[in-house]
C-alpha cells in the first residue's frame, strides 16, 4: 500500500473491540509503556514537589506582595511558552534527524535537569527564582521531545493495532495521575525533616531525584528499539531555515487542506479549550462549592483518573462497527454533559459521580483524537504534523480557564436577580465551568450531526462513506451498523486503526 494511502478493509483488521492489553505482546512496546509509566510517576512527583517548594515559601512571597497563585502561573508560563516558540521547529527536528538518538538527548536532558532540581531541593537553593529557571530550561527541551515520543509507537505496533497502544498509553498516564499524588505525599511524609530551613525539603528533594532517575529506565528502553533514520527526503532539513520554513508549510497544508485532519483538530481544539477548564478550576470548585480541603481536593482528582482508566479499558467494548467519526464527536458531547452536571453538582457524592464519567469521556475524547490523526498522517511528515497540532491545541489551551473565569464571573453578575431566589445559588466557578461545558455539548450535536467520513480516511464511493446529515442517525450510527450477525459491517470500523 502507498505511503499515507487510506486503509482498506482488505489491508487492515480492526482491533478495537479488542482489550488494549493485547499490544503488551509486543516486546519493544511493552518495554516502552513500563519506563513510560514509571516516568509518569516521576512527572506526578516532579509536579508536587515543584508546587509543595513553592508553597512552602509564601509567607517569603506574601512579604513581596506576591502570592503563591502567581507563581503557580508563572512556572506554568515558563513551562509553556517555549512549546508555543519552538514547537513547530521541534517537528521539523523530530522529522529530519534519527528519531531514537533524538529521544536518548532530550531523555539525558531532561534528567539533567531533574537532578539539578533535586540537588537545589537538598541543599536549601530550590528558590522560586532557581525552579523558574529550570522549569524553562524543561520547556525548552519538551518541543524536541514530544514529536520524537508520539513518532515512537508507531514503529513499535502494527497499524491495526496503533489505537490499541494509544489506548494503553493514555491508561498508563491516567493510573499515575490517579496514584501519583498519593505515592507523591507518602514519600514527603516519610522524608519530612521539620527542622528544614525555607528552600531545603528532604521530601521534596527525593521526589525530584526519583523523576531523574525515571529517565534512565526511559533510556535503556529506547536503546532497546529498532533504529530509526529520518527519510531520505527530511534528512538534514532542520540545518537550512528555508527549507525547514517550506516543510512545516507543508504540515500545516496537509493538515487544514485535507477534511479528515481538519476535522480531527477542530474536534482537538474543541475539546481542549472547553473540556480542560475543568482541571485547573476543580480545587476551586471543592474548595468553594463542597467545602473541601486538600485531601478532599487529592480524592476528586482520583476519581476522575480512575474515571479514565476505565473509559480506556471499556473502549473495546464500544461495537466494532462504530466508526471513528461518529465516535469522537459523540466522546465530545458526552464529555460536555458531564462537565455541565459536574458543575451544577452541589453534593459532593453526586459530584464525585458525575465526575468518574468525566474522567471516561475525557480518555475517549483526546485518545479518538490523537488516534486517528497519527492514523491518517504518512510517516515521513508524522512529526511535524503532531507538532502542528500540538502548539496549536498548547497556544489555545490556556484559553479554556481564561474564558471559564471572565464569564463565570461574568454571569454571576447577571444572573443575581435569579440567583437571590435559590436556596442554593450557583457560585462563579460552578457557572464558570457550566458555560464552556454546554459550548462543548453542542459542538458535538453539531459534529454528530454533520459528519466527516474523511476522519475514517474514506473517500466518496467507499463503503461506509455516508454524510447524511441527522443527529440520531450519527448517534446511532445506522447507516454502518450491521442488518444480520453474520453480515460484515459496512461501517469503515476498519479503518480506524
Amino acid at each position: 500500500m502507498p505511503e499515507g494511502a487510506p486503509p482498506t478493509p482488505s489491508t487492515t483488521n480492526h482491533t478495537r473491540s479488542a482489550s488494549p492489553l493485547v499490544v503488551l505482546r509486543h516486546p519493544h512496546f511493552r518495554l516502552i509503556w513500563i519506563a513510560a509509566f514509571a516516568s509518569y510517576l516521576g512527572n506526578w512527583f516532579e509536579f508536587v514537589a515543584v508546587r509543595w517548594i513553592v508553597t512552602e515559601q509564601a509567607s517569603s512571597l506574601a512579604q513581596q506582595g506576591v502570592s503563591a497563585e502567581d507563581w503557580m502561573f508563572y512556572l506554568s508560563v515558563a513551562q509553556l511558552c517555549p512549546t508555543l516558540l519552538l514547537g513547530l521547529y521541534g517537528g521539523i527536528v523530530a522529522d529530519s534527524v534519527n528519531r531514537r538518538k533524538l529521544l536518548v538527548i532530550t531523555q539525558v536532558a531532561m534528567m539533567i535537569i531533574a537532578l539539578a532540581m533535586a540537588a537545589a531541593a537538598f541543599s536549601g537553593h530550590a528558590s522560586r527564582w532557581v525552579l523558574l529557571v529550570l522549569v524553562l530550561a524543561q520547556g525548552i527541551v519538551v518541543p524536541f521531545n514530544t514529536p520524537a515520543w508520539q513518532v515512537l509507537t508507531p514503529r513499535l505496533v502494527p497499524k491495526n493495532e496503533l489505537t490499541l497502544a494509544i489506548t494503553l498509553s493514555g491508561i498508563s498516564f491516567n493510573i499515575a495521575r490517579t496514584v501519583g499524588p498519593a505515592i507523591a505525599g507518602v514519600i514527603m511524609a516519610l522524608f519530612k525533616d521539620p527542622t528544614a530551613s525555607e528552600g531545603t525539603s528532604r521530601g521534596a528533594a527525593a521526589l525530584l531525584l526519583f523523576n531523574a532517575l525515571t529517565f534512565i529506565g526511559v533510556m535503556l528502553a529506547v536503546l532497546r528499539t529498532p533504529d530509526a533514520p529520518a527519510p531520505p527526503e527530511n534528512h538534514g532539513a532542520w540545518k537550512h531555515p528555508a527549507l525547514a520554513i517550506r516543510r512545516s508549510n507543508e504540515a500545516l497544508a496537509w493538515v487544514w487542506r485535507g477534511k479528515g485532519p481538519r476535522a480531527i483538530l477542530f474536534a482537538i481544539v474543541v475539546f481542549a479549550v472547553l473540556a480542560t477548564p475543568v482541571m485547573p478550576m476543580m480545587s476551586v470548585v471543592v474548595h468553594d462549592v463542597h467545602k473541601g480541603s486538600e485531601d478532599t481536593f487529592g480524592v476528586f482528582i482520583a476519581v476522575m483518573g480512575i474515571g479514565a482508566v476505565t473509559g480506556g479499558l471499556a473502549m473495546k467494548h464500544v461495537p466494532h462497527w462504530y466508526p471513528m467519526h461518529h465516535f469522537i464527536p459523540t466522546s465530545c458531547m458526552l464529555g460536555g454533559v458531564f462537565i455541565l452536571l459536574f458543575s451544577l453538582a452541589t453534593d459532593s457524592t453526586w459530584a464525585l459521580f458525575t465526575l468518574f464519567f468525566v474522567g471516561i469521556f475525557w480518555m475517549w475524547g483526546f485518545n479518538s483524537t490523537a488516534a486517528a490523526m497519527q492514523n491518517l498522517v504518512p510517516d515521513h511528515m508524522r512529526g511535524r504534523v503532531l507538532a502542528v497540532v500540538n502548539t496549536i491545541a498548547m497556544g489555545l489551551m490556556p484559553l479554556g480557564p481564561l474564558i471559564a473565569a471572565k464569564a463565570g464571573h461574568a454571569a454571576e453578575q447577571a444572573l443575581a436577580p435569579i440567583q437571590r431566589t435559590l436556596d442554593t445559588p450557583l457560585l462563579a466557578p460552578q457557572l464558570g465551568l457550566a458555560i464552556p461545558a454546554l459550548v462543548l455539548t453542542a459542538a458535538g450535536v453539531i459534529m454528530i450531526t454533520y459528519r466527516t467520513p474523511e476522519v475514517d480516511g474514506l473517500t466518496p464511493g467507499q463503503p461506509g462513506f455516508e454524510r447524511k446529515p441527522g443527529f440520531l442517525r450519527g448517534l446511532f450510527a445506522t447507516a454502518h451498523r450491521p442488518t444480520h450477525p453474520q453480515e460484515p459491517s459496512r461501517s469503515p470500523a476498519d479503518h480506524e486503526v
